[in-house]
């Protein structure tokens, strides 16, 4: 698989901030309307499809720390330099400051959290003892 390694919420990250910064564009401009069958009419934002975009992709990024990969920790670590520079920006610029940003850190922890819960065990079951590394040990 080609996406291991690569942080998948750098997608929406990145594409937040062309909208911010190179755009220009709040995140409340509607992109588009629907009707439900309530008869009620949902207006979909540029901030609610950037939160949309990340929890698809934190699906994507759990089933990638299920598979036990050589390049895992470099996904991780990759996912937590991600998580710190979200944090960053968001405590140190002006435009960052919204509730869908926060979000998105939101599922960047998850994403690191779930990454480093899920290869803690299989890093535990991977170490093997000797029978005389067994006695020594007990």
């Amino acid at each position: 698989m080609y996406l291991i390694a690569f942080p998948l919420l750098l997608v929406p990250f990145a594409l937040y901030n062309m909208v911010a910064f190179l755009l220009d564009l709040p995140l409340d401009t509607t992109l588009f309307r629907f009707s439900v069958l309530s008869g009620e009419s949902l207006a979909v934002n540029i901030g609610d499809l950037l939160v949309i975009l990340g929890v698809l992709l934190i699906y994507l990024e759990i089933l990638k720390a299920t598979r036990l990969a050589a390049k895992a920790v470099m996904d991780h670590l990759l996912s937590l330099m991600l998580l710190a520079a979200m944090v960053f920006e968001f405590v140190t610029v002006q435009r960052a400051a919204t509730s869908a940003f926060l979000i998105l850190i939101v599922l960047s922890f998850v994403d690191v959290i779930t990454g480093l819960s899920v290869a803690t065990p299989d890093a535990r079951r991977s170490i093997a003892l000797e029978p005389d590394q067994m006695s020594a040990a007990g």
